[in-house]
């Protein structure tokens, strides 16, 4: 029923927040090292290779598995598409690395920046609020929409001369040479209507405590390496400035607060957005805090699409893969023969109906028997 051929392909799994990609893959990796889906494929290469391989490869055909590999990590605080290839299906990844477009859905909070970009880091600096507006936000569309050189926020992993350049804002230590920015584009923003409520379920970070007692809020307030970050609008928006005496080149100018009050509930940004492959979206969300006067780090990121891959119709859960392999099996064979065209949750659906009818018929001859 399974053949090796089913071994290889292309499919997407909905990667749950929480996890890395990695970890995930490695997840997923031992439910089809373990099932029946796999194994006859396993089975036959491992013979093959016991026949053609020398007696001190025995411990490696043991080690045998699934060969597997991912189209664009997902950060542990993401969601949605992971794009995962099996087999020779791992030597068409390169295409979604490098040139897919994807579509994010993204929760923030203005009022503060972390050493992450979002609300797994330390928070490291506050700023005002009261000042945002609906028509600030809206304006926002505007400034982001088309071709940006985006840069990496000052807090970020990335490295510097061995150093990540977080570490340099804490310290703060001037950068040894400038982030490069890398062209990337935006081609749709959709802002939601909650955008500024506090009826979210979000806790505004606390301030953590530096090795010497003081709050890094405190001491980062000043930072030259902080503020000298530069936010790059679209190439779009600064040609409508040219038409238009309105519209500002600049961020508004940054309003710092000392501490918000016990319970605050910051207000939220919730956007849309289909971007090109390499756009950071932590970093989109930091440059959309810092044009309106504020700043703004990420609670929440699921990525909707990734190509031809949608969350809602061609992608499996981990939960579809823990039931029965004769249910998955089929539809992972379909996806790999027939790509994304398949509705996995459809064909999922109605070979579970098929399969429970089996069993009632074959519960229904059962009892006759017995009778």
């Amino acid at each position: 029923m399974y053949r090796r051929t089913l071994m290889d392909g292309i499919f997407a799994i909905n990667k749950p927040s929480g996890v890395t990609s990695s970890n995930f893959l490695t997840r997923v990796n031992k439910i089809f090292n373990e099932s029946e889906v796999f194994k006859p494929a396993l089975d036959e290469i491992k013979k093959e290779l016991h026949r053609t391989q020398p007696k001190g490869y025995k411990k490696k055909l043991r080690q045998l598995k699934v060969k597997m590999g991912h189209g664009g990590t997902l950060d542990p605080l993401a969601s949605g598409v992971l794009i995962v290839g099996v087999g020779s299906g791992t030597k068409k990844l390169g295409g979604y690395l490098n040139g897919s477009v994807k579509v994010y859905e993204a929760e923030a909070l203005f009022g503060g920046s972390t050493t992450t970009g979002d609300s797994e880091g330390q928070l490291l600096t506050i700023s005002g609020v009261d000042h945002i507006t609906k028509e600030k936000v809206e304006l926002l569309k505007k400034m982001f929409v088309g071709h940006l050189q985006q840069t990496p926020p000052i807090f970020s992993a990335l490295k510097m001369e061995g150093m990540p350049l977080y570490e340099y804002a804490r310290r703060g230590l001037p950068l040894p040479r400038k982030i490069e920015p890398r062209e990337v584009q935006v081609y749709e923003l959709d802002l939601k209507d909650d955008c500024l409520s506090t009826d979210h379920p979000y806790e505004f970070l606390k301030s953590e405590v530096d090795e010497d007692g003081t709050a890094l809020v405190d001491k980062l307030s000043g930072n030259p390496t902080l503020n000298d970050h530069k936010v790059s609008f679209s190439k779009e928006y600064m040609e409508l400035c040219d038409h238009d005496e309105s519209l500002s080149r600049e961020c508004e100018p940054l309003r710092t607060v000392k501490e918000f009050p016990d319970g605050f509930k910051a207000p939220l940004l919730h956007f849309t957005s289909k971007v090109s492959s390499g756009t950071y979206i932590r970093s989109l969300i930091s440059d959309m805090g810092r044009a309106v006067g504020s700043s703004a780090y990420m609670v929440k990121l699921i990525r909707r699409n990734q190509a031809e891959w949608d969350l809602e119709k061609n992608v499996f859960d981990i939960e579809d893969f823990e039931q029965d392999a004769k249910i998955w099996g089929p539809v992972l064979g379909k996806v790999f023969k027939e790509g994304a065209s398949v509705n996995v949750k459809e064909e999922l659906a109605a070979l579970g109906m098929d399969r429970k009818l089996q069993e009632h018929e074959q519960e229904s001859k059962r009892v006759k028997v017995e009778d």
